[in-house]
């Protein structure tokens, strides 16, 4: 929250614009998955790089494929609501992961591997129907303390561990209150709306903070 406060009016501006429901699960989904991923990471090693251009070939052999098949315009018109909505609920499950109520952010002086994962990351208690169709995807915390653990047993995984069973979930119905956290208030260790920004400047500008 200090850190907005202190940047100047075009990045608070670009900010906002960032996280904005518009762009962070309307535009960026089509970024970050259509554009973003097709390149590799230069951190990453050989393997994971080829792994990265072999997809960008069986995705553009596909398309290649399916628009002489039944012609590009009904090729578009098929994939786009397809790409939308899951490129959509993708974003809006790693958002959830990591900015939800009750959830811990440390700087890297005081970042702890353990209480990272499950102090970090939620436990999203999704339907039935919603964690099949997820993979499991909602045992994030567990997921982030192991990732080896493959999906299919991460439930049991919680299940036949009291400490994960300690953590408490996000129902679907809790997690759209994420939708009005903007900024990490380091004071009151807690996520925060844009609406606390105005509480915080008159507290700096009084004159007891001036002391």
């Amino acid at each position: 929250m200090r850190e907005y406060l202190e940047a100047s009016r075009w990045k608070r501006l670009a900010y906002r614009l960032a996280r904005s429901p518009l762009v962070l699960f309307g535009l960026a989904p089509f970024y970050v998955f259509l554009i973003e991923q097709r390149f590799p990471s230069r951190a990453v090693g050989k393997r994971e790089r080829r792994g990265v251009y072999w997809t960008n070939g069986a995705l553009l052999l596909i398309v290649a494929v399916m628009s002489l098949t039944i012609g590009i315009k009904a090729y578009v018109l098929i994939q786009l609501p397809v790409i939308m909505f899951a490129g959509t609920a993708g974003i809006w499950l790693f958002y959830v992961q990591h900015q939800f109520e009750d959830v811990q952010w440390e700087r890297r002086e005081d970042w702890d591997y353990a209480r990272a994962a499950l102090d970090g990351s939620s436990f999203y208690k999704l339907p039935k129907v919603l964690q099949w169709f997820t993979g499991n995807i909602g045992f994030h915390h567990i997921h982030h303390l192991s990732p080896t653990i493959p999906n299919y047993r991460l439930e049991k995984c919680h299940r036949a561990t009291p400490m994960f069973q300690q953590v408490e979930p996000v129902t679907l119905w809790r997690s759209l209150k994420s939708l009005s956290f903007r900024l990490w208030d380091e004071q009151r260790r807690q996520l925060v709306g844009f609406g606390r920004l105005k509480t915080v400047r008159r507290e700096m500008s009084s004159p007891r903070a001036g002391r």
